[in-house]
C-alpha cells in the first residue's frame, strides 16, 4: 500500500447536525453508545499515527460539550453552518493539510483500514470515496406505484470517509457556490471530475435512528467488559462553619460529622468504583477505627480506591452523581465538583455529572439533619489489564 509519507494528513468530522431523526432530546452524536457518547467513538477511530490533524464541525449548541470531548484528543472545534456544506466549508477553512479526510461523526464504527485505504487511493489517484455496491435492485417510485428500476451494477451506497487532495476540494466547494450538498464526492464531481471508489464495509454504518445504537451494533473495543457500580454516603450535620463536598469547601453554618473530611460525593463515587469492580466497600479500605484517616482528604482516599480498581483491570467510563441537601447551595459550585471529580478519576469532565436537589422538607435530608449523595459508575476493561 502506498503511504503519505511526505504529505499531512488532515481529517474534518462533520459533527453539527441536530440528528433529529433519531428522536433524542440532544445531538445523538452525544447519546450513550457502548457505555461512552457515539462522538467519542468516532473521535477514537482517528486517533491514529497516519492522521495529523482532526477538524470536528459543531453547532453553536453543542459546541462547549463537543469541544470537551475533542480535548483529550488535542482536537480543534470550529463552529458549523446551518448545512452540511456550510459546515464542511467552515472546516475547510482551518484544514493544514495536504490530504483531507471528510467524515461523518455519525458513522463511529469505521475501521482503520478502511481509513488507510481511503489516504492510499488519495495518494495514488487524487481521491478515494467508501462506498460499497447495491446488492438489491433499485427502483424509483411515484404515489406507491415504482416507476422505473435501475441496473444495479453500477449502483453503490455511498459513505464516508471520503479523502481529496485539501486544494481540490476547497476549490470545489467555493466553486459550488451557495448550493447544498448532502456529500462531499458530489461537489467534487461536478468541479474537478470522477472521483475514485474505495470499497467500503458493512460495518461502517451510519446511526440514523434511534434503534440504530441498540440493534446490529457492530462489536465496539469499549463495549467489553463494561461493569455498573452504585455507592452512596450519608453524612449528619455537627457544630461547624463549613463542609467539604466534591473537593470544594463551601461555608456554610453546620459542618458534617465524620472521621475523614465528610467528603459525601467523594465517599459515594468511591464505593461505586469499588462496587463496579466486585471489590470490597470503602470501609474495608479507610476504616473509621483508624488514626491515619481522621480528616483525611477525601478525594486522595478517591485515588487510592482507583489505584485498587485498575490492579482489579478496569478504569472509569463515565459518572453520574446525585445530591440531596437543603443546605448550602450547591448550584454554584457544581461545574468546580465535576473538574475535581474528573481529575482524579483521569477522565474528561464530559463524563462527569453532578445533580443537586432538595427533599422538599422530608425527611432525614428535608429536616436538614444532613446530606446524602448517590453515584453510578462505569467501569471498562482497562487497556493494560
Amino acid at each position: 500500500m502506498t503511504t503519505a509519507k511526505n504529505l499531512k494528513v488532515s481529517v474534518i468530522i462533520a459533527a453539527a447536525g441536530k440528528g433529529e431523526r433519531a428522536g433524542f432530546s440532544k445531538n445523538k452524536l452525544l447519546a450513550p453508545l457502548c457505555g461512552e457518547p457515539a462522538l467519542w467513538h468516532t473521535f477514537k477511530k482517528f486517533d491514529i499515527p497516519e492522521v495529523d490533524e482532526v477538524i470536528v464541525a459543531s453547532s453553536a449548541r453543542d459546541f462547549k460539550e463537543i469541544s470537551r470531548l475533542a480535548e483529550p484528543f488535542g482536537y480543534k472545534v470550529v463552529l458549523g453552518g446551518a448545512t452540511r456544506t456550510e459546515s464542511v466549508k467552515r472546516a475547510l477553512e482551518a484544514v493544514t493539510g495536504d490530504i483531507v479526510l471528510i467524515h461523518d461523526g455519525a458513522r463511529p464504527f469505521v475501521s482503520h483500514e478502511l481509513i488507510l485505504k481511503c489516504i492510499d487511493s488519495v495518494v495514488r489517484f487524487g481521491s478515494g470515496v467508501c462506498a460499497l455496491p447495491c446488492t438489491d435492485t433499485i427502483a424509483t417510485s411515484n404515489y406507491g406505484l415504482i416507476t422505473g428500476c435501475h441496473d444495479r451494477h453500477s449502483l453503490y451506497r455511498i459513505q464516508t470517509p471520503q479523502g481529496f487532495f485539501t486544494e481540490d476540494i476547497r476549490r470545489a466547494y467555493e466553486l459550488a457556490g451557495d448550493k447544498e450538498y448532502t456529500d462531499d464526492s458530489r461537489v467534487y464531481c461536478e468541479i474537478c471530475g470522477f472521483p475514485r471508489v474505495v470499497e467500503g464495509e458493512e460495518n461502517n454504518k451510519k446511526l440514523t435512528f434511534a434503534r440504530d445504537f441498540t440493534v446490529g451494533i457492530p462489536p465496539m473495543p469499549s463495549a467489553g467488559g463494561v461493569r455498573a457500580g452504585f455507592g452512596v454516603d450519608v453524612h449528619a450535620f455537627t457544630e461547624g462553619n463549613g463542609v467539604t463536598l466534591g473537593g470544594v469547601k463551601i461555608d456554610c453554618d453546620r459542618a458534617l460529622l465524620a472521621h475523614s473530611d465528610g467528603d459525601v460525593l467523594f465517599h459515594a463515587v468511591t464505593d461505586a468504583l469499588l462496587s463496579a469492580a466486585g471489590l470490597k466497600d470503602i470501609g474495608h479500605y479507610f476504616p473509621d477505627t483508624d488514626p491515619a484517616y481522621k480528616g483525611a482528604d477525601s478525594a486522595h482516599m478517591c485515588k487510592i480506591a482507583l489505584g485498587e480498581v485498575k490492579k482489579a483491570g478496569y478504569a472509569p467510563l463515565n459518572i453520574s452523581i446525585s445530591v440531596q441537601a437543603e443546605k448550602p447551595k450547591l448550584a454554584p459550585h457544581i461545574d468546580k465538583m465535576v473538574k475535581n471529580i474528573a481529575d482524579v478519576l483521569d477522565i474528561p469532565p464530559a463524563f462527569v455529572s453532578v445533580a443537586a436537589g432538595t427533599s422538599e422538607g422530608l425527611g432525614f435530608v428535608g429536616e436538614g439533619l444532613g446530606i446524602t449523595a448517590y453515584a453510578v459508575v462505569l467501569l471498562k476493561e482497562a487497556e493494560n489489564g
